[in-house]
């Protein structure tokens, strides 16, 4: 299978990683979001907490809310989350509450990823699947911090 076919894991995290690249023109951190449900995209979202001055405005949390808006109900078990980082407890915790059903990632967060902690935050039939397209996440993150450094 080509890594773009549509449909793919890979397919959804290119779209993922568009959104992160909004974050990162935004001089927020390059997280970007795409939650699909029977592959069609309900909710794009990236970081927002620069911009809103709020640190509750994770890519996840703002995609949670504009998939269960777009759906019009508050339970995402038939959708799968692609982020480019690997979720950390608050987002882990709002993907409980939401009950997502798969949760696919790209980079792994070394300091504050839910595999550190506990995947139990997660909702009990919540599939995650970690790596997809983790060089390329991985970059943005290391590009967008080694610019903040210098």
């Amino acid at each position: 299978m080509s890594e773009l076919t549509p449909y793919s894991d890979e397919y959804f995290m290119k779209m993922a990683l568009r959104q992160a690249e909004l974050a990162f023109d935004k001089d927020e951190v390059p997280v970007g979001v795409v939650i699909v449900c029977r592959n069609q995209i309900v909710a794009r979202a990236h970081n927002l907490t620069e911009t809103l001055n709020d640190p509750t405005a994770h890519a996840e949390m703002q995609a949670i809310t504009a998939a269960t808006s777009t759906l019009g109900g508050k339970h995402l078990d038939e959708c799968t989350m692609y982020v480019t980082l690997e979720p950390c407890v608050m987002c882990a915790g709002a993907s409980y509450w939401s009950q997502v059903g798969r949760i696919v990632f790209g980079a792994y967060d070394q300091k504050r990823g839910i595999g550190r902690i506990s995947e139990s935050i997660l909702h009990p039939k919540t599939e995650i699947l970690g790596g997809i397209l983790e060089n390329d996440c991985g970059q943005l993150l290391k590009t967008f911090f080694t610019k903040k450094r210098n």
